[in-house]
């Protein structure tokens, strides 16, 4: 079995692998730099802040669950997997708890290894897995699914054994954690091994639940921080309230020693931690000359008088918010996508890792939930806290872009394209552009224009050009792609600029005149203004989404004006889509020159070449084949030609055919002289077009 081992040197990734024994003898031992030390003195004093620890990417990444290799396009693949789960816990005041995890761990025969993490303040598990013959899977999606079994086995085993919550992670073969310092860890060769089934999909994950202690004091269950400081607040204003109304007359700079007494029984009534009264009393009134004569007070109060917070100074319904407050985010995780304008939310203490709309059914679970607890809350309340501002926004690819690593300076847009074959020579620069462009819509960088250019890739089936469309989005953000737009309801189409990052237009060549009409109104639209349903007013949504499309066939393009919107280009054999795309490096570059103020949108100069590439995908209408077939260009020096006007030219082609002309087609006759370039004049009567008749001998 190899572990890996990832460290950066000079912004880059190296990696190597070493037995297990190899990495036990590192552990025990620190390095010159002692780095893990710094971090474990400096932590306090970086936790709840921004501040970064100077020195956290000279400590490497251990890689235990999978072997990985190095691909030359910077990305890893997948080699082997070793039947290793990381289970960790975290949080933990220090050595001594994270020995008393270690010595715990080891009562199982399964635990290969424990030992305490970079922090000192926590514990990696590591636990053995087999199949029931003892060997492993072999590929990686095998081994994705058995892991992600193993994973909830490993957690629902060892978190009865373990006196602190485990704390939960997707499972993944990718799992790391960063070099630690343990001069005894605990270390089992011949550790016995899990058997599992290989598993053919993954279980819904709603089997496992930490329990807690039920407790009628919110203060109890809350875990110190800013939302206990809000809700002990809230009590203490109530029980001054209170108190303050026993002493009608009494005004701030009064003496303040007749208010105490009362004071103090009402927040011991309220359930107020005497400490916790004592200092916002002194906060409150600036209260700084005898404070031994107030904590006496205090003190006598709180050791004379029984039932403590029994009688609570807050109103019933100041009660049932905050303990629904603490009640929701203790037991769930929920947030506003902005993107879908859904809320989501997921269970904190279950292992089920992705979040999941916040459906009806979903809100009268919560309900039901909050009432076991002796919360008296009704939906309306419920609904209420679940659409104001105590629920954090949420923008999935603002979150994934952000977190996005630093650009490793290799071009992969270009080779992106360069997958795509085809003889446009400015293919890769414009396909360069668009994905710049793509990229800055969805960080919302130019709200006065969407991204009108849409790359067409032509070609026969079986040449993986929709593959490819869905190929260009990573997999967090793959939700985001669609190949289905419905012109039919143009509310619906418009709704997708703001629900999808890419909408794949596949068989373009399928989508009528009247309908790229329409598209073409739908591309440059930089939001959509809409009314929710059973709304009353329009809202302005934000635009995500960029075009893609694809066609089988050449004759695609209507607009005679030149389909500057469109990089048509033909792919001339099958696009290579079984090659590994590193998504991470392949979005930091955009990302990076966008936020650098690189261009993103195509200028003139690229916006003449696609006026003269795409001629050669324009549709010809029959229309212009018998205006073809019957005239020519004469030029101004030329004595053969004459000056027709419109209806002159259109009465000579309908006597050229059997086939009724309308007259609508004259506004189309009008802009194919235009686009012909064909020489005219401005009479009073009318414009004239000097052209030469072609005759059924020169036709021959």
């Amino acid at each position: 079995m190899k572990i890996g081992v990832i460290r950066k040197e000079n912004a880059t990734e190296v990696c190597c692998t070493c037995t297990m024994e190899t990495f036990l003898e590192k552990v025990k031992r620190e390095t010159k730099g002692k780095y893990i030390s710094q971090l474990r003195e400096r932590l306090p004093s970086l936790q709840g802040s921004e501040n970064r620890f100077i020195h956290i990417d000279k400590i490497p990444r251990i890689y235990p669950v999978a072997e990985f290799r190095r691909t030359k396009d910077g990305s890893w693949k997948f080699k082997q997997y070793n039947g290793i789960v990381l289970v960790e816990v975290n949080h933990l005041s220090g050595l001594a708890e994270a020995e008393l995890v270690k010595s715990k761990a080891a009562l199982l025969p399964q635990t290969l290894a424990a030992l305490v993490g970079s922090s000192g303040r926590s514990v990696k598990i590591w636990v053995r897995f087999s199949l029931p013959d003892g060997s492993l899977p072999d590929t990686e999606e095998q081994a994705s699914l058995f892991h992600a079994q193993a994973y909830r086995v490993a957690v629902q085993c060892y978190q009865p054994l373990i006196p602190f919550p485990v704390t939960l992670k997707e499972p993944s073969l990718r799992q790391s954690f960063r070099m630690t310092v343990d001069e005894t860890p605990y270390y089992h060769p011949e550790a016995a091994a899990f058997c599992l089934e290989q598993p053919v999909g993954l279980s819904d994950g709603t089997s496992f639940r930490e329990q807690k202690r039920m407790e009628e004091n919110p203060l109890a269950r809350m875990e110190l921080g800013y939302d206990s400081y809000h809700t002990l607040t809230v009590m203490y204003q109530a029980a001054l309230r209170r108190a303050l109304d026993t002493l009608e007359d009494w005004r701030r700079g009064d003496n303040l020693v007749p208010l105490l007494a009362p004071l103090a029984e009402e927040c011991f009534k309220s359930g107020i931690p005497e400490e916790e009264a004592v200092y916002r009393t002194m906060k409150h009134f600036n209260y700084l000359q005898d404070e031994t004569g107030l904590r006496a007070t205090f003190h006598n109060v709180y050791t004379e008088m029984k039932g403590f917070g029994k009688r609570p100074s807050v109103t019933r319904e100041q009660d049932t918010a905050l303990r629904l407050e603490e009640f929701l985010k203790r037991r769930y995780e929920i947030r506003f996508n902005s993107m879908t304008d859904d809320l989501e939310y997921r269970e904190r203490n279950s292992i089920r890792f992705s979040f999941t709309t916040l459906d009806k059914r979903a809100r009268n679970s919560i309900a039901i939930h909050a009432l076991k607890e002796g919360i008296q809350a009704w939906d309306r309340d419920i609904d209420r806290f679940l659409h104001s501002e105590y629920v954090p926004v949420y923008n999935p690819v603002e979150e994934y872009l952000y977190e996005l690593g630093e650009w490793d300076r290799r071009d992969r847009i270009r080779e992106l394209a360069d997958r795509v074959v085809c003889r446009h020579p400015h293919w890769r620069d414009l396909f360069y552009r668009w994905f710049l462009s793509m990229v800055a819509h969805w960080l919302g960088r130019d709200k006065q224009h969407g991204n009108a250019t849409t790359p067409v890739l032509i070609g026969p089936q079986g040449y993986r050009k929709s593959t490819f469309c869905r190929i260009l989005l990573p997999p967090e953000l793959r939700f985001g792609y669609t190949d289905s737009l419905d012109f039919s309801s143009k509310r619906d189409a418009e709704r997708y600029l703001g629900r999808f990052f890419l909408v794949n237009l596949d068989e373009f060549d399928q989508i009528s005149v009247h309908q790229q009409a329409f598209l073409k109104h739908l591309l440059q639209k930089p939001s959509a203004s809409l009314r929710k349903p059973y709304g009353t007013s329009i809202i302005e949504m934000r635009r995500y989404a960029s075009f893609i499309a694809t066609s089988n066939h050449k004759d695609l393009l209507s607009d005679l004006s030149g389909n500057r919107r469109f990089i048509c280009v033909e792919v001339t054999a099958p696009i290579d889509t079984n090659v590994s795309v590193n998504y991470s490096q392949l979005y930091a570059q955009a990302f990076h020159a966008v936020m650098h103020g690189e261009r993103y949108w195509l200028d003139d100069t690229d916006e003449a070449l696609l006026k003269e590439s795409n001629e050669e995908f324009r549709q010809v209408s029959p229309l212009e084949h018998l205006l073809m077939s019957c005239f020519s260009i004469a030029s101004p020096e030329a004595e053969d030609g004459e000056w027709l006007m419109a209806m002159d030219i259109f009465n000579h082609l309908q006597s050229k055919t059997r086939e009724k002309l309308a007259l609508g087609k004259l506004n189309h006759l009008g802009r194919l002289l235009k686009k012909w370039n064909v020489p005219n004049k401005r009479l009073g009567k009318g414009s004239l077009y000097y052209l030469k008749k072609v005759s059924d001998v020169e036709k021959v």
